[in-house]
């Protein structure tokens, strides 16, 4: 990450904080001279009033000793850090005389003062270079550099009266250096504040960058579709509400893209769907022409015989018409089971469920077709005889019922032996049919339940089957959604079923 956040927003306030410490060092080292010289000058002029106030105080007050004005003067000189000098002038024969009132001086101090009191007495200034900085009635304060010492000085001169006078010295010098002292800090404070600034700012943004850091790899995450991981911090700044808007996001497209992979399965579906209804629209024309052309060929075959009069005999006439008759059933049937599977798989013969015994039903399609057991000599064995109650559709139930019995008696051999046989369960009820026969062969096993398939097409084109039948079993117990299917005994084949069976 070449320009990171972290990395900018560190420059950012280095600069800022950099550049803020310049200024005030250059303010300072521009400005405080000048703010400080006009300081002292204030200070100064205040100086004088303070001097002016004690004296004439002193003068209407005659009580006042020599000793408390002096003291009053050094109190006011040490808070100031001043010198002051008060003094009376007398001019004589000899010229000017100079009395110190205030303080008591030497010989040699006496001379170096009385000198610079009589260069501003006679205003002899611009032989040494003064500055006039402010001038008053009362007294004019000048900035000089005193050669003899090198060094700068702000004087007050000025007059409480008529005689008397006052001289007032601060040093300007000890500022300058204090400036010179106070720019020289402030740059060492100043550099020192940007390192230990940098290194607060650098610790500090990680705060900051770390959970941006987070939120971008959230994203990510969310970009690959991943979207368990979510942001856990506890802040209540603009990150926080972030973070939160991220995981309401993050559940929203979960919950979008889960949305969309269902409708995605949902169309996938109907697509499989639509190609399958296709293949099995293509499929059962195919399967019905195959179904229907031999019949309609032998209707029209003997149909012929019978206009062309092949044989004038009546015997032969009336085996023409039976196998015209036959034939014609067959295909009766075979439509009609057609429309029947029809209803069922489209929906349009829906499921009523009802409570209804089991058991009577099963007796019942039993009785409809004992003739046919008599007739091809078929042991039929149903031991239940107390009422079971199930919930189905007992209409579609019964057709179910009729197929697997029908299925049996037309696949059956060997010992001639149908049995019919309930399971019972807390839940549910399993109907078996077994039949004694020939078992199928396991690669058709699951094939039996598709449409016009025939395991012996010889036989089933014998006893006049369509293929139909188990495809209508499927269809019914689908539609129930209840499980069925098909196994191999060890002397036949075994049909069974199952329905929800009411509790007692």
């Amino acid at each position: 990450m070449k320009h990171s956040i972290r990395f900018r927003l560190v420059l950012t306030l280095i600069v800022s904080l950099t550049c803020t410490i310049f200024l005030c060092w250059i303010l300072n080292k521009s400005l405080l001279a000048p703010y400080y010289e006009k300081f002292k000058v204030e200070s100064l002029g205040k100086v004088y009033t303070e001097i002016d106030s004690i004296y004439k105080e002193s003068s209407e007050d005659n009580s006042t000793s020599t000793e408390e004005i002096s003291l009053a003067m050094e109190s006011l000189g040490a808070n100031k850090n001043m010198t002051m000098y008060v003094f009376q002038i007398e001019d004589d024969e000899l010229g000017l005389n100079i009395n110190f009132l205030y303080p008591a001086l030497d010989v040699f101090q006496r001379s170096q003062v009385v000198k610079q009191i009589l260069e501003y007495a006679t205003l002899e200034t611009d032989i040494r270079g003064h500055n006039l900085l402010t001038e008053t009635g009362e007294y004019r304060i000048y900035k000089i550099f005193d050669k003899r010492i090198n060094s700068h000085y702000l004087e007050l001169f000025g007059a409480l009266d008529e005689k008397t006078g006052v001289y007032i010295r601060s040093n300007y010098q000890s500022m300058l250096e204090s400036v010179s002292i106070s720019n020289q800090f402030l740059a060492y404070a100043g550099i020192a504040a940007v390192i230990l600034g940098s290194a607060i700012l650098f610790v500090v943004s990680r705060s900051f960058t770390k959970p941006i850091l987070e939120l971008s790899n959230i994203a990510t995450q969310m970009s690959n579709l991943n979207f368990d991981i979510k942001y856990c911090a506890d802040r209540e700044d603009e990150i926080g509400t972030l973070g939160k808007s991220m995981n309401v996001l993050s559940e929203k497209l979960e919950y979008t893209i889960s949305e969309l992979k269902s409708a995605n399965n949902e169309l996938q579906k109907d697509i499989e769907h639509k190609i399958q209804i296709d293949e099995m629209r293509t499929e059962f024309l195919s399967n019905v022409s195959h179904e229907l052309k031999t019949p309609i060929a032998l209707i029209q075959g003997y149909a012929e015989g019978l206009k062309e009069n092949i044989n004038d005999d009546e015997e032969s006439r009336n085996f023409y018409c039976d196998v015209i008759i036959d034939e014609a059933n067959k295909m009766n049937k075979m439509v009609k089971k057609l429309l029947s599977l029809n209803q069922i798989e489209s929906g349009k013969d829906p499921v009523t469920f009802e409570r209804f015994d089991i058991v009577s039903l099963i007796q019942s399609v039993l009785n409809a077709t004992e003739i046919m057991f008599q007739q091809q000599k078929i042991t039929v064995t149903f031991a239940e005889r107390e009422p079971i109650y199930v919930w189905a559709d007992e209409y579609m139930i019964e057709e179910v019922i009729t197929n697997y019995i029908s299925n049996a008696v037309n696949h059956i051999d060997g010992e001639r032996r149908i049995e019919v046989k309930l399971t019972k369960t807390n839940e549910l009820v399993r109907v078996t049919v077994t039949n004694t026969g020939k078992p199928i062969p396991e690669e058709d096993i699951d094939k039996v339940w598709i449409k016009f398939f025939k395991v012996d097409k010889a036989r089933t084109r014998e006893y006049g089957g369509s293929g139909i039948g188990l495809s209508i079993v499927k269809a019914i117990m689908d539609s129930h959604n209840r499980e069925y299917g098909v196994r191999n005994t060890d002397d036949g084949v075994a049909f069974w079923f199952e329905l929800d069976r009411k509790n007692e």
